[in-house]
C-alpha cells in the first residue's frame, strides 16, 4: 500500500478535502500523469504533454458524503466501509500496493472491472467498487463478518478452501484490525480517520 508522492499529491488531497470530510469545491479541471517509474503526478495546470484529465470541474463530493450514499446502497454499516478503507489505505486515494491494489479500498484491477470499476484511483468510484465487492463477500459468507472480511483480503477462494479464515499472518491481522477500527466507529460516528 505504498505510493510515491510529491507536492502535487497534497496538494490533491487538499482539493478533495477527503479525510477530513469537509466539502470541497475544485476551480479547474485535475490532471494526472504516470511517469516511467510509476510516480503519479496530479496538476490543475499541465505544462507538458501526456497529462490526461483525473477529476472534471465541479462539486467533489466528500468521503463522509460517498461512504453515505454506497453504505446505503449496498446495505452496509458506514462504520464498516470506514474501517476497510481505514485498514486498506489509512484514508489515501492514490495508495497503490506492492501486489497493485489501488485507492481508498485497494481494489486490485480484476476486482474493479468485475465491480465496473473503470477508475479504481477515483475516490467514488473506488468506494463504490469497494463497497460492492465487501456486499457480495457478505452475501457469498451468509453475514459472517469474519469470513467477509478475509475474503476482501485472501479471496473468496481462499477462505473456502480452508473452510473460514486462511492460516495467513496477514488476513488474520487484517480481520483483527478492521473489527477494532468498525468497533471504533461506531462509537464514534463523525471520525474518518
Amino acid at each position: 500500500m505504498m505510493t510515491k508522492s510529491g507536492p502535487l499529491i497534497f496538494i490533491f488531497l487538499a482539493a478533495l478535502a477527503g479525510p477530513c470530510g469537509l466539502p470541497g469545491v475544485v476551480r479547474g479541471d485535475i490532471f494526472r500523469y504516470v511517469d516511467g517509474n510509476g510516480v503519479m503526478h496530479f496538476t490543475n495546470a499541465p505544462t507538458v504533454a501526456g497529462y490526461t484529465v483525473y477529476l472534471k470541474e465541479g462539486r467533489v463530493s466528500t468521503v463522509k458524503e460517498m461512504v453515505r450514499r454506497y453504505a446505503t446502497l449496498f446495505d452496509l454499516e458506514e462504520a464498516l466501509i470506514k474501517a476497510v478503507i481505514k485498514v486498506e489505505s489509512d484514508y489515501n486515494p492514490v495508495a497503490v500496493s506492492s501486489r497493485g491494489a489501488l485507492g481508498f479500498m485497494q481494489l486490485m484491477p480484476t476486482t474493479a472491472r468485475e465491480m465496473d470499476v473503470k477508475n479504481p484511483m477515483n475516490p467514488a468510484e473506488n468506494i463504490y467498487g469497494g463497497s460492492r465487492y465487501l456486499r457480495l463477500m457478505l452475501n457469498q459468507f451468509n453475514g459472517n463478518l469474519d469470513l467477509a472480511l478475509a475474503a476482501y483480503n485472501a479471496g473468496p477462494g481462499a477462505v473456502r478452501r480452508h473452510g473460514g479464515i486462511p492460516p495467513y499472518a496477514e488476513t488474520r491481522n487484517y480481520v483483527d484490525r478492521v473489527k477494532k477500527f468498525l468497533t471504533y466507529y461506531r462509537e464514534r460516528k463523525d471520525i474518518y480517520l
